[in-house]
C-alpha cells in the first residue's frame, strides 16, 4: 500500500463512478497502471464493493431509528435465530454486537413510528430478549461511508 494506492481509495471513496482515466490523471499515473492497481485491491478485499449512495428521504426512509438490544441468551442457537431474524428484516441497514449493558445496537431506516413499530413487532418475536430501547434521531449531524485512510499500513 502507497500514496498511489491511498490516493485511488480515496477518490473512488468520494465517488466511485469516475472514469478510469480521470482518476489516472488524478492520482498521476497511466490508466493501465491505475487500472492494475484497482484490480488489485479489490483482489486483496481493500474494495469490497462498489456501490450508489441513495437519497433516504426520497425513498421515504428518512427516520432512523438507533435500537439498543439486551438479551439473557448467550448461546450459539439463540445468537444464530437472532441474527437471521435481524438480517431479513430490509429496515434494519446496521447492526453491531457490543460489549458493556447493550448486547446488541442496530439501526433502522423507516418512513414514520408506525412502520418502526412493523419492525419492532417483527423484533420482539426473538425469545429471550430481555430488553429492547428505541431513540429516534431528530437530526444527522454528520454521515459519511469514507474510512479514514491515514491508519493503513
Amino acid at each position: 500500500m502507497d500514496k498511489f494506492d491511498i490516493a485511488i481509495l480515496s477518490r473512488l471513496q468520494a465517488d466511485c463512478s469516475v472514469s478510469l482515466n480521470d482518476l489516472a490523471e488524478e492520482v498521476m499515473l497511466g490508466s493501465t497502471a491505475c487500472w492494475r492497481r484497482m484490480q488489485k485491491l479489490e483482489e486483496t478485499g481493500y474494495i469490497r464493493r462498489r456501490v450508489a449512495m441513495l437519497d433516504r428521504k426520497k425513498l421515504n426512509v428518512g427516520v432512523s431509528v438507533f435500537v439498543s438490544v439486551s438479551t439473557r441468551e448467550h448461546n450459539q442457537a439463540w445468537i444464530d435465530t437472532f441474527h437471521e431474524t435481524v438480517s431479513a428484516i430490509p429496515e434494519v441497514v446496521e447492526i453491531y454486537r457490543m460489549a458493556g449493558e447493550t448486547d446488541y445496537l442496530m439501526r433502522v431506516v423507516v418512513p414514520d413510528i408506525e412502520a418502526y413499530d412493523a419492525v419492532y413487532k417483527r423484533l420482539i418475536q426473538v425469545p429471550g430478549l430481555s430488553d429492547v430501547n428505541s431513540a429516534f434521531a431528530m437530526e444527522q449531524i454528520k454521515y459519511t461511508t469514507e474510512l479514514p485512510l491515514k491508519y493503513v499500513k
